[in-house]
């Protein structure tokens, strides 16, 4: 019984030393930077980390322009928004990713009645729904994580275009994930890429990764296609985060986690700050095809890093969101 609680009162004490640890070394967004006059779409602006983000950025003045697919989560977001910054210049807009009809609506709208947009945050993402197929055909996770956001991305490029000047470039941010070092890449089945045999939490977690490492090969790939133009694309890995995401795992597990990730890693606030750094920083919005990880520039694993397969992956991509070459190349106009 003694050895027992000897090795309860050890595992205690590791605990407690790693959550001083981690909760000490979260970094946090310094940047001063007053955003009067700039306009900032926020994927998943309605909740979680989204919602500070949004937040963070009502507070300096920008236009902000909160997305998601839920009315009611979406309008009582704006609401608190308003309510904590006193800026009504917030307006919430339906996106469902996991449509291409959606995604291209909500950017037709964006195109149509906003004159600029200085920071696209792509922070909108699901974890393990397991093996769900969308009305377009593609799993959950890569359509709402990966292709959703490839052609958002890609659609609102030409008010981006227009909105970067000289030293001061319009922003991309995606939020990719430590997970991402497990995922991969099967060009030659990438729509049949997020596909198992089976069901376990294992494949779940491989698909989010597939995602994950999608959107890195996506903003390298990108960053080389904008070359000497005024718009930037980086990575964020926000670290593990306490939100809602662990939900879809299940409810007991899910619940597990979320509050591991709250009590010994970060809160949805702390899982904001590399983002807002990539917003925000001035050499942050110098740099393009970057990885943020704890507000400083950082690394991927290796093969996200493979030109050919970025290259490769960009083109299935196009054809998988039914892009016309026509389309892709209107994408890159400025308007």
């Amino acid at each position: 019984m003694f050895g027992l609680l000897v090795i309860i009162a050890i595992i205690v004490i590791i605990a407690l030393a790693v959550a001083v640890y981690q909760k000490s070394t979260n970094a946090i967004c310094m940047s001063r930077r007053r955003l009067e006059g700039k306009t900032v779409i926020v994927t998943g602006g309605t909740a979680g980390m989204g919602l500070h983000i949004a937040t963070d950025l009502a507070h300096r003045g920008a236009r902000v322009i909160i997305a998601c697919p839920f009315k009611d989560e979406g309008t009582n977001a704006r609401k608190q928004i308003i309510h904590e910054t006193h800026n009504v210049n917030v307006s919430f807009k339906l996106l469902d990713l996991a449509s291409l009809k959606s995604v291209r609506q909500f950017a037709a709208d964006i195109l149509e009645t906003e004159d600029r947009l200085d920071i696209l945050l792509n922070n909108a993402g699901v974890s393990a729904s397991g093996d769900i197929p969308t009305a377009d055909g593609m799993n959950i996770v890569m359509q709402v994580n990966y292709y959703g956001t490839f052609l958002l991305t890609l659609l609102l490029l030409p008010l981006l275009k227009k909105t970067g000047k000289p030293g001061e470039s319009s922003r991309i941010i995606t939020t990719t994930s430590v997970i991402h070092m497990v995922g991969m890449v099967n060009i030659h089945n990438l729509d049949k890429m997020n596909y198992w045999n089976k069901t376990n939490y294992w494949d779940k977690t491989r698909i989010y990764g597939n995602s994950k490492i999608c959107l890195v090969l996506f903003a390298n790939e990108l960053t080389k296609r904008l070359k000497n133009s005024h718009v930037v694309i980086n990575n964020v890995d926000p670290g593990a985060v306490g939100t809602r995401i662990f939900d879809s795992i299940n409810m007991v597990y899910g619940t597990i986690l979320r509050v591991a990730c709250l009590l010994f890693f970060k809160t949805p606030w702390q899982g904001a700050q590399t983002a807002l750094h990539a917003a925000l920083d001035r050499k942050a919005g110098e740099v393009s095809g970057a990885y943020f990880k704890n507000c400083k520039i950082s690394s991927a694993v290796k093969r996200a890093y493979c030109d050919k397969t970025a290259k490769a992956l960009w083109e299935e991509s196009v054809r998988l969101v039914k892009l016309t070459a026509e389309e892709v190349d209107q994408c890159f106009k400025s308007l």
